[in-house]
Formats: structure tokens, sequence, C-alpha cells
């Protein structure tokens, strides 16, 4: 085999099985999220995919002619790389929950089996190449140092070029066609022509199809599995699904129309800041339906809202009817990035409502990003963040604790046996710099038919317990939370 070639094989396989990787994440998304835990589960099944391939691939090679090996691999691992979307699609549907079980277990159905076919084309091209013992460390020690190249490119690529450019299936779709077809010019090169044929038409329908087939999503972006679905009940309510939960609702003909829970106690708390208009600003926009309703509800106020996906941005624009202007304004990017070139004290109140699956991105959570919030608020001005934790609640006593060791007052907002631990779901920390106003709270929350319970030192107390301050350096958010 000439070493062009056989670099080629080693550089290829193994940046295709970490495009696999990568896109591994956007196609478990609507099943399990996406959260540390997610990738933790992929990249150690890959690892081990990877190492039981070059374990694997070495034994095949030393027991017969390794030159036959390599086009049942490429074919092989191209046809598993062509499956790998519906076996997930199937898997997933099947799974209850998004736990580290649950993770692994998805990812392995779908993506171990084309990470060990391929992994195992590099030792089979390494025994081709090993002429003498002589030349053991240069041969294994070049192609170990191609196939490193290869997953970086194939990491790089995938990451800052091809998931923006292309949709997760087709690209897994050509891939894994690529994969095939070279196994196949191996496999004519051995006059294996039935063989050949076979798989010729089984990766032209694969990944024709698969090509053309739909995932559960609506749209695919950067960060999310996008879904807008019609209330069936409601004809103008609309439905924005962000992976496996339904993040906002809006209805198209009432913008005052709150239809979760959570969205109505922090509007309740937005209504007992100051008299008159008011300037907000909302970590994360979702379908933008707290900031629409701030300023439908309160003339004059504005609202400003950092979110990190240009396209929610679009899907407000043309399915919400949202025009973006003097009262509702949008930066797209990373709020923790955004809020340090924010101006002091320019907001009354700052509502954090960033999710990635469950969780709030961790770097959206810690003592340090709190300050920052902290500056931003102007005198007496109040911060209300939307979490999400079910009993034991460690995840949401953390983040209280977090904020008590920020601000000077702060309470947790949430149904009584919430606070007793005994459910869980949507809780609201509230958090300032002056003195909460429990009894305006309370009251308004009567007023909107709510009976959550707003506590006072030492209700709030016992629900932190002993749980740590949440900081730059120890964040474990995934970990913490209860799902």
């Amino acid at each position: 085999m000439p070493l062009w070639l056989a670099r080629t094989l080693v550089f290829g396989t193994s940046a295709v099985v970490l495009v696999i990787e990568i896109l591994a994440g956007r196609l478990m998304a609507p099943y399990v999220g996406i959260s540390l835990e997610t990738f933790t589960g992929i990249i150690g099944v890959i690892l081990a995919g990877i190492a039981l391939g070059a374990w694997a691939g070495g034994v095949s090679a030393d027991r017969g002619d390794p030159a036959r090996l390599l086009g049942p691999l490429l074919v092989g691992g191209g046809v598993a790389t062509l499956v790998a979307a519906p076996i997930g699609d199937v898997v997933g549907r099947l799974l209850e929950g998004a736990g580290p079980v649950e993770i692994v277990i998805l990812t392995a159905s779908a993506f171990a089996l084309p990470a060990v076919l391929l992994s195992a084309v590099s030792p089979v091209v390494v025994k081709i190449r090993l002429a003498s013992l002589g030349e053991t460390g240069t041969v294994v020690g070049s192609f170990s140092a191609i196939g490193t190249v290869g997953a970086l490119v194939g990491t790089f690529a995938t990451g800052f070029v091809l998931v923006a450019a292309v949709p997760t299936r087709p690209l897994m779709a050509i891939v894994g066609t690529l994969s095939v077809l070279a196994g196949l010019a191996f496999l004519v090169s051995s006059r294996r022509f039935v063989a050949a044929g076979m798989g010729a038409a089984l990766a032209v329908l694969g990944g024709a199809g698969l090509a053309a087939a739909g995932g559960p999503c609506d749209i695919e972006s950067a960060y999310h599995c996008v879904s807008v679905r019609v209330d069936p009940d409601r004809p103008s309510g609309r439905s924005l699904w962000l992976d496996t939960l339904r993040h906002s609702y809006v209805d198209l003909d009432d913008p005052t129309h709150l239809e979760f829970r959570y969205t109505q106690l922090i509007a309740s708390i937005q209504s007992i800041s100051t008299e008159g208009p008011i300037d907000a600003l909302f970590v994360g926009g979702g379908g933008f339906t707290l900031p629409v309703h701030l300023v439908e509800t309160r003339p004059g106020s504005t609202a400003h809202v950092l979110e990190i996906d240009p396209v929610l941005v679009e899907i407000a624009e043309n399915d919400f009817g949202i025009t973006f202007g003097a009262d509702v304004t949008v930066d797209v990017g990373d709020a923790r990035l955004a809020l340090p070139g924010m101006d002091d004290d320019a907001f009354d109140i700052v509502v954090g409502d960033a999710f990635g699956g469950l969780s709030v991105p961790w770097h959206l959570t810690t003592e340090e990003f709190l300050a920052e919030v902290d500056r931003v608020l102007a005198p007496g001005g109040v911060y209300v963040m939307n979490v999400i934790d079910y009993p034991p609640l460690r995840f949401a006593a953390a983040q209280a604790a977090t904020a008590a060791a920020v601000f000077d007052d702060v309470a947790v907002v949430a149904p009584p046996d919430y606070l007793a631990g005994e459910r869980g779901g949507n809780i609201i920390i509230v958090g300032s710099d002056g003195p909460l106003d429990r009894e305006a709270i309370t009251d308004a929350l009567l007023a909107a038919g709510r009976d959550e319970v707003v506590t006072e030192d030492a209700a709030f107390a016992d629900f932190v317990g002993d749980a740590d301050v949440l900081f730059d350096d120890f964040a474990p958010v995934d970990q913490l939370l209860s799902r």
C-alpha cells in the first residue's frame, strides 16, 4: 500500500470518528438534552469504542491478511454511521429519563459500533506498512500522529464550520457514504464484486434516504433542536420546544397571556418594582414572552434581552410576530461575556431565565456572575432567577446560597410542598441589595391567583441548609441537579 494512501486512510477514519462524536450530541439532544453529563457519556463511549476498535483491529491484522480487512471495516463503519441516527431515534423514544445510565445506553446503541469499526482501520494499516521490527517505532508513531491530526481536523471542522453549514443528519449521511465508498474501492480492487455491488446499493440507498429523512426538530440551531407547535386548545397559542423541554409559550393574539406558572410568578414580582416604566434585562430570550409582556403591561418600559441563539431571535420575529426596536432590544451572544460591558446601575430588574435542557448553564450560576448582575442593577433593584430542580433540591439550594453570598436580602418563591422537599419544578429565587418587600410580593401573587410562598429568613435558611456557594472554580450544576 502506498504511503500516501495509508496516511489518508488513518487520517480520514480518525476524522470521521470525531465528526460522529460531535454530531452525537446534536442527535441525542431531543431525547436526553445537552448537559455536561451528555458530553461526558458521549466522550466516554466513543473513547471506549476507539480503544476496542484499536485492540480488535490489531489482533485481527495479526491473524490473517490485513489487506482483506480494510474493505469490510470501511463498509461496515460507513453503514453503521448511516444507521446511527435512526437507531438513536428508536432508542431515544424508548428511554425514560435523561440521567447518566440513559445517556450511556443511547450513545452506545447508536454510536459505539461505527467508532469501533472505523478505529480498527489504523492498526490494520500499521500492520500493512510494517516491513520490519527495526522500524516499528517510526511506523507506529507516525501513524499515531496522523490519526491524531485527523481527529483534530474532524473536531475543529465539525464544531466550527460544518454544524453551521450542513444539517446534522445529512452530514452523518455524507461521512457514512464516503466511508462506504472507500471500502467499496478496496473490495473492487480485491475482485470481491458481489460484496461491492451489495455495499454500493446499500450506501446509495442509505445515504440518500438519511439525507432526506427528517428528525424530531423543525429547525436545528447551533445550540438546540427547535420545534414550534400549535396549541390544539388555543389556536393562537404557540409552544417553543428546545430539545426535550417546552421552554416558552406565546399567544399570537394576546401578548399579555402567560401560560406557565413560573412566568406568572416572575411577572408578579416585576409588578411590585418602582412605579411607572422600568428598565429590565433578561438573561435568556426563548420565546421572548416575558420581555414582551413587560412592555405591553407597563408602557414606557424597556426590555433588553441577552440571547445566545440567533435562530431563536429569527423565530421570535418570523413565527411569533415580535418586532425588536426601541422597547424590546436583543443582543445575540453569551450573557457572561456581554454583562461586563454594560453600565453600572443600568436596570431596575434582571431576570435570569437561560437554560440548556433542565439546567442553567453553569457559568450563569456562580458568585462571579451574580456579582456582575448586582453591578448592573440600580440601587434597590431586584434579581429574579428561574431554576428547575427536584428533590432533594441540591442545585436550587446551592443557587439560593450563592445568591445570598452576593445580595443582602434573598428569598425563594415556590409552592409549600416544593419548599418542604416533597416535589419539584420551577423555583424562583429573588435577590436585592435593599430589603425585599415580601408582603407586596405575596399580595401580587394572590392577586394573580397564585398560592406560592415567599420565604422569610428562617424558612430560607432551612431551604439552603449546608449547600455550597457556587463559584467559577466549583459549579457542578449538572451533578447537583435532580431530574
